[in-house]
């Protein structure tokens, strides 16, 4: 009886000693806590259990058990969040096109792992996955949840839900005995009893989300990058079977009536916008739609049109015409008071890259508090999931990332993020 007597006592003890209550300490020497658009001096954050406990003036002394992380020479922001990421691939020219042909699902999920881990490195602390392969997302995010792999707290939407021959139909560019069976549990729906079984196909695989194609796009094989491609009747089915199950309906966009038919429908974003017109715009705000802009993606695009061969035939031209016009839709709808939350793309940029959206945004316009808080605040409310996290504020989960310089001063200082913590743990100092 003695050793378990003995066993049990120590137990108790390490239970109630101090060290049991060990705090993380930060002393910062600026904070912008995202919920104003101002900096703070000199500021302590204690952090327990994964959670902010205080946010105090001045550098409080840290006890005796505590771990303290000296931050007084940057600038302490809540965790970045990237409203639109592919972590399964990242474009690299010709090539890219032939994967689908010489890759298994175990490639792109370990492409993934790789890219997550980039990704909050970064400082990217949250991202939502907007469209996969083989559900190789839902995978990632469980890992990451238990603790297996590194990587940011993904919201995924497993595979998108397209339309036959629309821009997320796996089949396009395919010669016609190559196609595989494509349907609803593939993402491609016809009539309004299909949309609904897509939704539930991803709920049932375990998505969080969903992500529709409304409209042709830039990289698919497909002649047009911006005709509509859902009636009416197939996005409200889309929108009130995931509404039943708790999820929201993120959409590609580019062209104007698609756009217009998704807002109506009652979606929760609109990624691109590309040739998005004062009514769409004025849609938007009366359905409180948020815009995600992905001005990256826009950029890279048009810069790799200029390339002979590195895009084929049919993507280079959409690349050409809507890449160069992202970034003057989004000052546009910046302008008019649109909801705005920071999305980018990666995948069709590089993993890592996603912070240079934010001097795209600042060049149209937005001033940095707003661009950052785009990253923070108004992503967490978008997904519905401030409460926790978005903001920097006692009783929210430490996502926390710091950068030295003043973004406010300099929003370039966002590509080179020097501390990284999740949920309480470091991931980069």
């Amino acid at each position: 009886m003695t050793p378990t007597y003995s066993a049990t006592l120590i137990a108790i003890t390490l239970l109630l000693s101090p060290l049991a209550q060990a705090a993380t300490v930060i002393h910062a020497g600026q904070v912008f806590d995202a919920t104003s658009d101002t900096l703070h001096s000199r500021q302590t954050l204690v952090i327990e259990k994964g959670r902010i406990t205080s946010i105090r003036d001045g550098y409080q002394q840290a006890g005796n058990n505590d771990t303290l992380i000296d931050l007084t020479n940057s600038t302490v922001m809540p965790g970045l969040m990237d409203m639109h990421v592919h972590l399964s691939s990242q474009h690299g020219g010709p090539q890219t096109y032939m994967e689908r042909y010489t890759l298994n699902e175990a490639d792109y999920a370990l492409k993934a792992a790789h890219y997550a881990k980039v990704t909050l490195q970064a400082g990217f602390t949250t991202v939502r996955n907007l469209g996969d392969s083989y559900n190789e997302t839902v995978a990632l995010r469980n890992a990451i949840n238990q603790g297996l792999l590194p990587g940011p707290r993904i919201y995924t939407a497993a595979k998108s839900i397209a339309t036959t021959g629309g821009h997320a139909d796996p089949s396009n560019g395919m010669a016609r005995h190559l196609r595989p069976d494509t349907g609803p549990e593939a993402g491609v729906i016809n009539g309004v009893s299909e949309a609904r079984q897509a939704v539930r196909q991803r709920y049932q695989d375990g998505a969080d989300v969903i992500k529709i194609t409304a409209t042709g796009g830039v990289l698919s094989v497909a002649k047009s990058g911006q005709n509509p491609q859902f009636m009416n009747d197939e996005l409200s089915a889309i929108v009130s079977t995931a509404t039943d199950y708790g999820m929201t309906v993120a959409v590609h966009a580019h062209g104007k009536e698609g756009m217009k038919r998704a807002i109506r429908a009652g979606v929760t974003s609109i990624e691109h916008g590309t040739y998005m017109d004062q009514e769409a715009i004025a849609l938007m705000k009366k359905h409180n739609t948020y815009y995600v802009p992905t001005i990256l993606a826009g950029k890279f695009v048009a810069e790799k049109a200029a390339i002979d061969g590195y895009f084929p035939a049919l993507v280079r031209p959409k690349a050409a015409a809507i890449g160069p016009l992202i970034q003057d839709t989004f000052a546009r709808a910046h302008q008019a008071g649109v909801n705005i939350a920071f999305g980018t793309d990666s995948g069709v940029s590089a993993h890592g890259d996603n912070a240079k959206e934010f001097g795209y945004m600042v060049e149209a316009g937005m001033p940095p508090a707003q661009a950052l808080r785009s990253a923070t605040a108004n992503a967490a409310t978008m997904l519905g999931i401030n409460d926790d996290y978005g903001t920097l504020e006692p009783g929210k989960i430490a996502d926390i990332v710091a950068v030295k310089g003043n973004p406010l001063e300099d929003i370039s200082v966002m590509m080179s993020v020097s501390f990284v913590m999740k949920g309480g743990e470091v991931f980069v100092q």
